[in-house]
Formats: structure tokens, sequence, C-alpha cells
């Protein structure tokens, strides 16, 4: 160990929540990071020691690699995808996110690591909530997917061994993040309304509620969580604490990114009905839909507030997006 630093091992740094993480703990005077991945491109950071992982199964050997680390930050997983067309999906996610969570636990607590940070998921609680019914932590886990049923199974493995070795065990389940570099659907939502597409969209009166957590925050709460005395074994739901409806988020994100959505009042019990002849009815709940979080419970516990706006970091990632299309 370097002085008085803590050592840190962090999975998935190649990952878009494990590579933020990474930088934003790289040159603190607090800790000293080995960073895992798959793959390890260029090593960005002199500081780091990178350790490449081919396989995150349940057959890694991680005893070298554990020894003398204070906390794990697992951030690794088999990510969840809309098309999966794995014969097995559940057998699949359950190599990497069961089996290879508790086999990375139980080493790590073999050799003494004191802590042990799980990036988790919402789906543990469920796809969508009713009406001024957000989820909590405390909730009975309600998984529908593989992916969300594999975390689960993992956070019940952890905290079973937490009983067993005296290792502390973290459990952060993130909503949808969003942040500079995000990809997938609200990358596309902005490469739409940076357009400045004038066609009407029907979503003028969707008053749904969504929970989202910008990467900021994410990683604010994750480095909370590495240290305080009171996150121990404990799980917590995270999002920005500024819930939106469809039609508010795509006319902010489109401010963002300096254009105008021209968003026309349409029932929403009508377009569910169009979706679901047209065989979308999962995209449309996603769209339509509710799921919103309570995270009340990190600042009664750990005094935590999120210390980003959604606002601004809603302005922070299409700066970003914007940036890259002139790269």
């Amino acid at each position: 160990m370097e002085g008085t630093k803590k050592v840190v091992l962090l999975t998935g740094v190649s990952g878009f929540v494990g590579r933020a993480l990474l930088d934003s703990l790289v040159g603190s005077a607090s800790y000293q990071v080995r960073a895992c991945a798959r793959n390890i491109g260029v090593a960005e950071h002199p500081d780091v020691e990178y350790i490449t992982m081919g396989d995150l199964g349940g057959d890694a050997r991680w005893e070298s690699l554990a020894q003398d680390v204070d906390v794990v930050v697992h951030a690794a997983a088999r990510v969840h995808v809309m098309n999966d067309n794995s014969a097995d999906p559940l057998a699949e996610f359950r190599k990497v996110n069961v089996d290879g969570t508790l086999n990375l636990a139980r080493q790590a607590a073999a050799s003494g690591v004191r802590r042990f940070v799980f990036i988790s998921s919402i789906k543990v609680n469920g796809e969508f909530t009713l009406p001024g019914r957000p989820f909590t932590a405390n909730d009975s886990p309600c998984p529908v997917d593989p992916y969300g049923i594999s975390k689960l199974e993992a956070e019940n493995g952890l905290l079973a061994l937490s009983k067993s070795t005296g290792m502390d065990i973290v459990i952060i389940r993130p909503v949808l993040v969003y942040g500079p570099g995000v990809k997938a659907n609200f990358r596309n939502m902005m490469a739409f309304l940076a357009k400045g597409v004038s066609i009407p969209l029907p979503l003028g009166s969707v008053n749904n509620k969504r929970s989202l957590v910008a990467l900021d925050n994410l990683v604010d709460l994750i480095k909370t969580c590495m240290v305080h005395p009171a996150a121990a074994n404990q799980i917590f739901l995270v999002s920005d604490g500024n819930d939106v409806s469809t039609t508010e988020l795509l006319r902010k994100v489109a401010h963002s990114v300096g254009t105008k959505a021209v968003l026309v009042p349409f029932p929403v019990k009508l377009l569910m009905f169009l979706a679901t002849l047209v065989g979308k009815k999962g995209v449309a709940t996603r769209l339509f839909g509710s799921l919103q979080v309570d995270i009340s419970k990190n600042h009664q516990l750990l005094g935590w507030l999120p210390p980003v706006t959604l606002d601004a970091s809603l302005k922070k990632t299409a700066n970003a997006y914007l940036e890259s299309k002139f790269e």
C-alpha cells in the first residue's frame, strides 16, 4: 500500500460506469487503484495498475489481485440487451453476474478485503411503478427478465457471504444512467433531437414519471459507499432526485442540444394500442410507463444528496455529444 492510501480493486473499467469511476479516483490522495477489465486498451493513467481479466466467470483467479486491497467495486457485468439471442439467456447472465460476482467476492473476503461494493440494477425491483408509489430499497424484489434475476441472485449471495465472512457488502441499484459518452437509446434520442426536425411528435401529453441518474451523481454515491460506515450491508437506490415525464425529458434534451422538440398532445392509451398492434408494446411501455425511485434512505443514512442537477447533467451530456460529432 502506498502511504496511507486505500487500495481499490475496480472491475469493469472499460464500461460506462467503471471508466467514469476510475477517472474520478485517479490522482486521489486517498486511493491507489487496480483497474480490471476483459480488454485494456491504452493505459491512460500512469498511477493506475491495469489488469486484463479475460474470464469474469466462476473460475477466474483473483487471489493475487485481491491481496492488500481494502475495497472492491464490482462494476463488471454481462449487461442487459434488448434482443438477446442466446439459447438460454438466464444461464449466460448467471455465469458472469452470479457465479463471477460470488467467485470474486469469496476470494476478496479470503484475502482480507473489508468492503465489497456491488453495482446492481433497478431491474431487481421491477420494470415499472404505479403513480405515487416509487420503488424503495426495502421493497420486495420483483425482477422479470434474466438480467434482473441474475442481479438479484448475486445480491442474495453477497449478503449471505457477508454473514459468513464479516466482509461489508454495499449494493447500489441505479436507474437509467446517462452522461457524456452515453450510448443506446439515450444517444439516439439526442441525435434525433439535435437535427432540429420540425415534424410534430404525438408525445405532448405523456404524464408518466421516470427517474434518471447522471453519471456524476452515481459515481459520487459509489465513492460515498466505499467509505461511509453506515453503508455497510445496505441496499441503495440512486437517481438525480428530479423525476420527469417523457414529454418533459424530450423538451429538456432538445433545449440542451440547442433545438426545440415539436410535441403535440395525443391520447397515450391510443398510442399504446397502436404500438401493441405493430409489435412494439415493450417499447411503448418504457416510453409511457413510470419508473420512480425513492432515494430518501441515502440522505437519512449517508447524508447523501445528488450533487449535480438534472438540467446541468443533461447539458453536460449534450455538449459532449455535440463535440463528438466534430472529432
